[in-house]
C-alpha cells in the first residue's frame, strides 16, 4: 500500500494517528467506502466487523489483513459517530484528508458501500469484496491472499 497510502497518516476509531506504511505493510488491504447516513452501509458494516474480528481480532495467528475506512460522510462528526457506533478496530483515512476524493476517483466508486480489496501496489484484487464476504464468508480471504501474491506462509 506504499504506492497508494504511503506517507499518509491514518486514524484509529479512538482518534490515534498511525503511519499508513507501517500499519499496512505485507497485508491485504480492504478500502471500505461507506457513510453513516447510508442504510446499506449500516447493514453491511456489522458483517465486515465480524469478518475482520474473526480474521484479525480473535484469531490465534492474526491474518495479514487490514481495513481502511474511506468516509463518504458529510462531516467529521458524522464520520466519527459512524466509526464509534459500528466499526471494528480498523483504520480510517482522516475526514479532512482530500485524498479521500482521489481514492474515490481512482477506484471508480459510484455507489456506497463498496469494499475494494487491493494488493500492496494498489492494484485491485476485487472490487466486489462486499458481495464475496456475503456469499463466501471467511473463505474469500484465502483467495485474496493468493491473488495478493505476497503471503507465502499464511494458512487460514
Amino acid at each position: 500500500m506504499v504506492d497508494v497510502l504511503g506517507g499518509r497518516r491514518l486514524v484509529t476509531r479512538e482518534g490515534a494517528a498511525v503511519e499508513a506504511e507501517a500499519a499496512l505493510q505485507n497485508k491485504v488491504v480492504a478500502l471500505y467506502f461507506a457513510a453513516g447516513r447510508c442504510a446499506p452501509s449500516h447493514d453491511f458494516t456489522p458483517l465486515l466487523c465480524d469478518f475482520y474480528t474473526a480474521l484479525v481480532g480473535e484469531a490465534r495467528r492474526p491474518a495479514p489483513f487490514e481495513v481502511v475506512f474511506v468516509s463518504a460522510d458529510g462531516s467529521a462528526e458524522e464520520m466519527q459517530d459512524f466509526m464509534l457506533e459500528l466499526h471494528g478496530s480498523w483504520l480510517a483515512l482522516p475526514f479532512h484528508d482530500p485524498y479521500r476524493h482521489e481514492l474515490r476517483k481512482r477506484y471508480n466508486i459510484t455507489a456506497i458501500p463498496k469494499l475494494v480489496i487491493v494488493k500492496q501496489n494498489g492494484e485491485v484484487i476485487t472490487s466486489k469484496g462486499r458481495k464475496q464476504i456475503r456469499e463466501w464468508g471467511l473463505a474469500c480471504f484465502q483467495n485474496w491472499v493468493e491473488a495478493a501474491d505476497i503471503f507465502q506462509n499464511f494458512s487460514g
